[in-house]
């Protein structure tokens, strides 16, 4: 990540992202695992990962955000639950959400009968953190440097 991205995830989100991952090795499994459901597309709707895929939620600058907020999304009523209890999308959340959402939900909740929307489960948890590095390179505030200098 260059420093400029770093800065500006910064800059949004008031306190720095670090993640664990790697941004590149995150970018092919986005690409084979998450596509198929998720896009990244900014708030002009350009689509910068993905096939603008509908199943799942749009993955842009939800780093750092509430669980369970994307607007326009219909979210089930567990993970919205989390949201409104202060769960935010940090390295830890995402990672064991992807690698179990039903049952980070469960715990998450203390709710046995809490389910997740999201069936696919990514299988290690380097590939979660590679994936959650990936998507720190997305963030609201991408591109406005650029439109401020010009």
């Amino acid at each position: 990540m260059t420093k400029l991205k770093l800065a500006a995830l910064v800059a949004v989100l008031g306190t720095p992202v670090l993640a664990e991952g790697d941004a590149a090795a995150g970018e092919e499994l986005f690409g084979r695992q998450c596509v198929s459901c998720h896009v990244v597309a900014n708030a002009e709707g350009e689509v910068l990962a993905g096939r603008n895929a509908r199943t799942g939620p749009n993955l842009f600058g939800i780093v750092g955000g509430p669980v369970g907020a994307v607007e326009g999304y219909n979210y089930g009523e567990a993970i919205v639950a989390a949201g409104e209890a202060g769960a935010i999308w940090d390295e830890d959340t995402f990672v064991a959400y992807v690698q179990d959402p039903t049952d980070w939900l469960r715990v998450t909740l203390d709710d046995r009968r809490a389910r997740s929307k999201m069936s696919f489960r990514v299988r290690s948890e380097d590939d979660a953190e590679d994936i959650y590095a990936y998507l720190a390179t997305f963030s609201a505030g991408e591109g406005e440097e650029e439109a401020e200098a010009e």
